[in-house]
């Protein structure tokens, strides 16, 4: 969503408010009388959307590219997304990479970001992962948890970068308190082991409940360890075999944890399966096939 540029632009207050029309008649009126470039932008991002006017990715395409060659980052970000997906014509990844290339001049995050990742990819550009390190780094100092956890994946393999685990580990931070959940796992993984920060198995355990309430199978099976072993929180059978049985409906397979399911009481598992039935069935009824 575009951001408001000041207090006193009535467009893009009206389309923070939902008010998709009236920042439809506005924008309109700005690009007629001013020729505005953040109008046509924002023309750009109603008619992509379907916002207060019928849903056209011509128009919308159009408007970005108007804006785009008046120097507009945000809507070279978007027609680049827009030739990613195949919209309004084929895929172009080729105009896509040139758009990014030209945002990210402009210190766009997110162009920045998506244009490191075809560095990493080796494709359009030759496989460079100190240009991607770069890149990321620019999304990741404007707070983009995937640029974060990206980066610090380059720091821990010392890929493009100098190997560097407390600098990973601070990256991983970051990105998990920004609530990517692959972060959150591997941060929680380093807090366990004590690699690259100082050892803490209670604040280890509080970012595995974050990602496994996140849908993240990996840290329902990793907090299910922890409950058995009662590192990090208190043993708890019942919640153990609980987020195992998540975790295995998720594709986690392990067979330590279905031993130690079937160690238990018929009541402990009992309970369990009916803690564990609510997510159960919200995962199988998430992979039915939609008519």
């Amino acid at each position: 969503m575009p951001a408001a540029r000041n207090g006193e632009d009535t467009a893009y207050a009206a389309f923070q408010r939902g008010h998709y029309k009236t920042a439809l008649t506005i924008a309109t009126q700005r690009v007629e009388q001013n020729d505005d470039v953040k109008a046509m932008a924002l023309l750009g991002e109603l008619y992509a959307a379907g916002l207060g006017v019928m849903q056209d990715d011509n128009k919308a395409a159009e408007w970005y590219r108007r804006a785009a060659g008046r120097g507009d980052r945000e809507a070279m970000f978007a027609l680049a997304m827009m030739h990613m997906m195949g919209r309004p014509g084929p895929v172009n990844r080729d105009e896509a990479a040139k758009l990014l290339a030209a945002a990210a001049r402009l210190n766009h995050p997110m162009a920045s970001y998506n244009l490191a990742m075809l560095y990493l990819e080796g494709q359009l550009f030759p496989r460079d992962f100190a240009r991607a390190a770069e890149l990321f780094r620019v999304a990741a100092e404007a707070g983009s948890p995937e640029a974060q956890y990206a980066l610090a994946t380059l720091y821990k393999e010392g890929r493009g970068v100098k190997k560097d685990l407390v600098e990973s580990t601070r990256l991983l931070y970051l990105a998990a308190v920004g609530d990517n959940t692959d972060a959150q796992v591997e941060y929680a993984i380093a807090l366990f082991n004590g690699s690259g920060v100082a050892k803490n198995e209670e604040e280890a355990a509080r970012f595995l409940i974050r990602a496994a309430h996140r849908g993240s199978a990996i840290a329902q099976n990793r907090l299910a360890h922890v409950l058995v072993a009662g590192r990090g929180l208190p043993a708890d059978p019942v919640e153990a075999i609980k987020w195992h049985l998540i975790s295995k409906e998720g594709g986690a397979t392990d067979q330590r944890l279905d031993a130690f399911m079937r160690s238990q009481n018929a009541e402990t598992i009992a309970a369990a399966m009916k803690a564990a039935h609510p997510s159960i069935e919200a995962l199988r009824l998430a992979r039915e096939p939609r008519s």
